[in-house]
Order: structure tokens, then sequence, then C-alpha cells
């Protein structure tokens, strides 16, 4: 049986790695640098627990349990069909795949002319019309992101660490914000949802399994177990990644304190090291990174929806995800990163149990009631304070909520879903 292995699994991994890294990982982690600033390890262990732990046991679980909406239907087949529809959607064309053009618009464009809504248009139908065409050879991606564009990112990144460790431009770390002065672990791992990771973990399984098989791995428990060691090669170079980013951001938050965003860290930092080249390095960094992970959502998404309606061919709904994609990311990035926050707040916490549910095995699914009572309990608590965080409360139901411990810290759902898997096995 041939199984997947030394350059070819290696390859894969680096693929697996460009389609999670895109805007979200470039700005996250210099950010919580810049705020945590002497708390910044302690901020990076949470943030890797959610950002980079969550969406490996995410292809772990996912490859385990045959898919997404294998696992979803242990919950309920209704339960699997919706959450299958809201995951790939707030990946997809109504939250992340606009982000990446929006994003990748204000750091490649806007630091080198006056911007406008017709530059802005122009800007997004050009990287939307490249991101669809690499994207109507699914089974092709590893030969254009994991040997081309996932090499060139990380190179690039690099370099940027290297100057930092030449040339650093503060003789050490800044002060600790208010946002990381208390519990900076637990502040990482709320911080570490919004790459988005864990939910597309969910759903790259799939475009990963169709290019292992396009290297010759047929047997399906060899694809397993390909996904799974690509995924943890991908969780490997995250660490990497995002230890330097970090540290790039906790010296450029010292030397330049009062940026608002990863991106206002990162630009303030690549003008001290590089000068007015800097903007250059930076816009090249972030138009690959945006680009490879818009590839990677677009077929995704697209492979997705074709199941689903297959009269609509794979590529139509990569053309069609790409045009609506165009008209949400000019909305600007500021409205879609309003959006995004409560969606995550919604989504995650119910994606971070069913993914601990799968990796039980079948010694959870033995007990028929643990996966609907667990995620069910698990589902309303998040829905309920995701509206809470956006303003629109339920007064009973958020009075009730409030109580529950850990609640203020964002974690409230954690000791009822527990609660609820040892009385899903009791009840069983």
């Amino acid at each position: 049986m041939k199984e997947l292995r030394g350059r070819d699994l290696l390859l894969v991994g680096f693929t697996l790695f460009s389609m999670f890294f895109g805007a979200g990982n470039l700005i996250f982690p210099p950010f919580l640098g810049a705020q945590a600033g002497a708390s910044t390890w302690p901020a990076m262990l949470g943030f890797a627990v959610s950002a980079i732990g969550l969406p490996v046991l995410g292809v772990v679980a996912v490859a385990k349990s045959g898919g997404l909406q294998a696992l979803g239907a242990r919950v309920h087949p209704y339960f699997a069909a919706v959450f299958t529809l809201l995951i790939y959607l707030s990946i997809g064309p109504c939250l992340a795949i606009p982000r990446t053009a929006s994003t990748s618009f204000e750091m490649a464009v806007t630091p080198f002319t006056q911007t406008g809504s017709a530059l802005r248009l122009a800007y997004s139908v050009l990287f939307f019309a490249v991101a669809a065409a690499l994207a109507l050879r699914p089974e092709k991606l590893t030969d254009r992101l994991g040997k081309i564009l996932s090499p060139a990112l990380m190179t690039l990144i690099v370099v940027l660490f290297v100057a930092c460790i030449v040339h650093p431009v503060a003789s050490g770390y800044g002060a600790v914000s208010d946002v990381y002065g208390s519990l900076p672990t637990v502040r990482g791992f709320l911080d570490g949802y919004q790459t988005m990771d864990t939910i597309a973990a969910l759903n790259f399984g799939a475009i990963i399994a169709l290019n292992i098989r396009a290297r010759g791995i047929t047997d399906e428990r060899a694809v397993v177990r390909g996904t799974i060691h690509a995924g943890f090669i991908a969780g490997a170079l995250f660490l990497i990644i995002y230890s330097m980013l970090a540290h790039i951001g906790a010296l450029s938050g010292s030397a330049f304190p009062g940026g608002e965003t990863g991106a206002d860290t990162l630009t303030r930092l690549v003008a001290a090291l590089f000068g007015r080249y800097g903007n250059v390095l930076l816009a090249a960094i972030f138009v690959i990174a945006c680009l490879n992970t818009c590839i990677g959502l677009l077929s995704c998404c697209s492979n997705y929806f074709h199941s689903l309606i297959p009269r609509v061919s794979y590529r139509m709904w990569v053309v069609f995800f790409a045009a609506i994609s165009v008209v949400i990311a000019n909305l600007g990035l500021a409205a879609i990163l309003k959006v995004t926050l409560p969606v995550l707040n919604a989504i995650y916490p119910p994606a971070i149990m069913l993914i601990a549910l799968a990796l039980g095995g079948d010694a959870l699914m033995k007990h028929r009631a643990v996966y609907p009572l667990t995620i069910g309990c698990t589902s309303v608590i998040s829905v309920v304070s995701a509206l809470a965080g956006a303003g629109l409360t339920i007064p009973f139901l958020a009075n009730a909520f409030a109580q529950i411990p850990f609640a203020s810290l964002g974690l409230g759902w954690v000791i009822p879903a527990l609660a609820a898997l040892v009385i899903g096995v009791i009840v069983s």
C-alpha cells in the first residue's frame, strides 16, 4: 500500500499551511506582541492553543470521521446540514474570502497611492480573477501553493524576522496593555478565534485529500493518514512563523506604541527597518498570504456547494463565489471585521466541542445522547453570548448566562458543555 512520504508529504503540508495562512494570521500575532509586551509569550501560549492546536486537531477529527457532514450528523442530520452551511458561508463569500481582498488592498495599495472606490473595485476584480483562475484546478494546489507561493511567503517573513534580529528597533519588549494586564493566556486563546482557522480546518480536509489522491495515493486509510500528517506539518510551520511575528510585534510595540491594528504594527516596523522599500516587502507578504488563502477557500467552498447542487459545476461555483466576493469586499475591511467577531463567537465553541468529541472516538459514539446534548448546550450558550456581544440581548437569558463561571472571559460555554457531556454519558 502506497503511503504519502518524504517530499510529497512536505509539499502537501506546505499546501495546507498556505491555505490556512491569510490576512488574520499575519495581523493578529504581531498585534498580540505589541499589546502583550512583556507578557507576549504567556499570551502566545493561549494563542497557539486556539490558532494552532485546534486547527490541527480539526484536520485530524474530520479526516478520521469522514468529513464535516458525517461529523455533524452525529449530533443530528438537520444540525449537520445547517452547521456545515454556516461554516462554509462564514469562511467563504460572506466573511473570509472578501476579507482577503480587503486586507491585501489596505496593505498593498493604500500605502502607495490615493485610494478610492474605483481603485478598490479594480483591485478586487483583478485579485479574485487571479484567485479563481488558480482555484479552477483544485487537484493542482500542491503544485501551485506548496511548491511556489508558500515557500515564497515564508522566505519573506524570515527576511523580516532576520532584519529584526540584526537591527532590533527596540532593546526589549514594551509595557503590557490593559487588555493583557490579567490572564494573558486566556486573552491570547480568545484572540486566536479571529484567525478563523479552526472552522476552516473542518473544511480543508476534502481539498487536501484530493491533492493526496492526485499524487497516486488510492487507499482511503493512507489518504486519512496523509491528511493527518500534513496537518501536523502545517502546525509546526505555524508555530515557527507565529513566534517570529509575535517577537516582531513585541519589538515594534515597544518602539512605536499606540498602533490600532496588527497592520499598523507591521507598517511602522518595516518603515524603520527598510525605509520606503519596507512597504514593498510588506505588500508582497500580504498579497501572497491573502491570495493563498483565497484560493484554498474558493476551492473548498465550491467543492462543497457542487456536492449539494451537482447540476452547477465546480468551476461555475468558483466564478460565482469570486463575483459575490468582489461585491462584499468593496464594503471595506472595517465593515467586514465588524460582522466577523460575533459570528465567530457563535460558531467557534460548538466547532471546538465537535472536534473534542470526535477525538474521543468510538468510546463517546456509543453514548448516543452525548453529541446532541453537548453540542446543543454549547450552541445555545454561544449564540446568546454572541448576540449579547453584538448588542442584541435577551434579558432573561443574558442575565442567567452571565452567572455561569468564566462568562466574563468569553468562556461561559465550557462548564455547561462539560456538564452536558457527563449527563449524556449517564443518560445513555
